[in-house]
């Protein structure tokens, strides 16, 4: 089993220190979000959807998208916490058809907050033993209008709840905000094609070897497993498709 640490999250009064246990060093890894399916032989660290039961007897990473409105699910979210131009037009991630969410004012953070934490709930109760809120970084992508200040305030909201339902926390790539990781109460990372981009180090200089490693493609494979093999490092797919029966989608290699 990982180790045990304390992570603290800086979200303010009634803040609790708690022990949670991240993923094991170096350990095979999966990533599934995209379909559940039996593990590989040799895996031990499996990210799943919240929306699905974790892989028995291995160490689970529970999905959710915290930051934008899945595809086709922004009805789900109250008008005004979806991110609007002076227009009033939704601003969207176009890469991945995801509305961002309006994480400028704390009342807006809170109330985010509170429907994402549902979710984290379903992880714990499910018996995952971490969390991945994705798209930290969206703010990048939010016409000026959020910044990194406000994406951490938020942040910082998931990682005292996680904390206090005994899960782990991932850093969800945003390695610019890697040395703010422990005020951010976060105590893993998980970097997309740091191999392809050559920045892995943006995410070992803060976690260690506490980085799990996802590659889209054969060239940052094998510069990710040259340059970091001591990491967990696994090439996927990039619609992360389900091992199903006459699927020819589904790729997955390892070092």
């Amino acid at each position: 089993m990982p180790d045990t640490v304390t992570s603290t999250a800086e979200a303010g009064p009634g803040t609790e220190t708690a022990s949670v246990a991240p993923p094991p060093v170096g350990a095979g890894f999966d990533y599934q979000i995209g379909g559940p399916y039996p593990p590989p032989p040799g895996v031990r660290v499996v990210a799943r959807d919240h929306s699905v039961a974790p892989a028995a007897g291995l160490y689970n990473i529970c999905y959710v998208n915290a930051f934008q409105a899945q595809p086709g699910a922004q009805g789900g979210w109250d008008p005004d916490l979806l991110l609007r131009d002076v227009g009033g037009e939704v601003i969207m991630d176009g890469n991945w058809d995801e509305a961002l969410l309006d994480l400028r004012t704390e009342d807006k953070r809170q109330r985010i907050a509170a429907k994402v934490n549902g979710w984290v709930d379903q992880c714990a109760a499910k018996g995952f033993q971490a969390v991945e809120p994705d798209n930290y970084d969206s703010y990048t992508r939010s016409r000026d209008l959020m910044n990194a200040d406000q994406a951490q305030a938020y942040v910082r909201l998931l990682s005292s709840h996680a904390h206090r339902k005994g899960l782990a926390i991932a850093q969800k790539n945003t390695s610019e905000l890697s040395d703010r990781r422990r005020q951010n109460g976060l105590d893993f990372a998980i970097a997309e094609e740091c191999g392809e981009q050559n920045s892995c180090d943006g995410f070992t200089s803060a976690f260690g070897r506490n980085v799990l490693v996802i590659e889209y493609g054969r060239a940052g494979l094998e510069n990710a497993c040259n340059r970091w093999g001591v990491l967990s490092v696994v090439r996927r797919d990039r619609a992360v498709s389900p091992k199903t029966a006459g699927g020819d989608r589904y790729v997955r290699e390892t070092c």
